[in-house]
């Protein structure tokens, strides 16, 4: 069954962050700016406060890109709600930014186990299930907000099935499919990762593939030509130009 949050029949075009390169990430002024541009989907991470608010911040700690300091997961949210991202934005509240964009769909990635009990309450309580897809580094956390949330949720593959996809392009045995798309980067040091095989071994068996995060022109009409199902990109206006260009746009 392919889930609803992947029925566009195009390319999907993911703002990494909002579109980091151009604005303050994870902030409401980048999702805004590109929700504007025409992206449908927007790309988050997911945080919880001491006192269990799921935010959309993307790092451990307050101290890389805000005016305050600490771990978000020792810092109740009225302290969280004080900081300043470069200066200036508050961090977003979870269930604040998906009722700030209705029509949106999100790619969210919890990035601590903490997350996962506060990410399935705010899905729940917003109606969302059908307008996300969850993916992380940890095939456990996915899990456990599926197995919570129910068989409509969009999953993304933790690297033991990236790297069963890998095997699979190359004829070689591997363990059944679970998620629904594998979210991965060109490669990982030397190895290629998405190439041809990688995304016809996926192909095979329903899912899609996602790359992440590209920025550069070139490289992106090289993936689309290889067959990905969606790009990410920290460079919003330099997507759309070339999603434009080739038609996919949703104009």
């Amino acid at each position: 069954m392919v889930k609803p949050y992947l029925t566009v029949a195009r390319p999907l075009a993911f703002a990494h962050r909002g579109g980091a390169s151009t604005h303050a990430e994870n902030t409401a002024r980048a999702f805004e700016h590109a929700v504007n541009l025409g992206y449908t989907h927007l790309e988050t991470d997911v945080h919880v406060t001491a006192d269990g608010v799921a935010v959309a911040f993307h790092d451990h700690s307050l101290d890389r890109l805000t005016d305050r300091t600490g771990e978000i997961s020792e810092t109740k949210w009225d302290e969280v709600a004080m900081a300043r991202v470069a200066g200036e934005h508050p961090i977003c509240r979870l269930d604040e930014l998906l009722a700030s964009f209705p029509e949106t769909y999100f790619n969210l990635d919890p990035k601590h186990d903490s997350a996962v009990d506060p990410l399935v309450d705010v899905l729940k309580r917003a109606g969302a299930t059908q307008r996300v897809c969850v993916s992380s580094f940890s095939a456990r956390r996915t899990r456990q907000v599926k197995q919570e949330m129910g068989e409509l949720l969009c999953t993304g593959a933790g690297p033991a099935e990236v790297a069963g996809t890998l095997a699979r392009g190359w004829h070689l045995p591997t363990f059944g499919q679970r998620a629904d798309v594998l979210q991965v980067p060109v490669g990982y040091g030397r190895i290629k990762v998405v190439t041809k095989r990688f995304i016809e071994a996926a192909h095979r068996v329903g899912q899609h593939v996602h790359v992440w995060t590209v920025d550069k022109p070139d490289e992106m009409e090289r993936l689309l030509d290889l067959g990905v199902d969606g790009i990410m990109t920290d460079e919003p206006e330099v997507l759309r130009d070339v999603y434009r260009m080739r038609g996919h746009w949703p104009d």
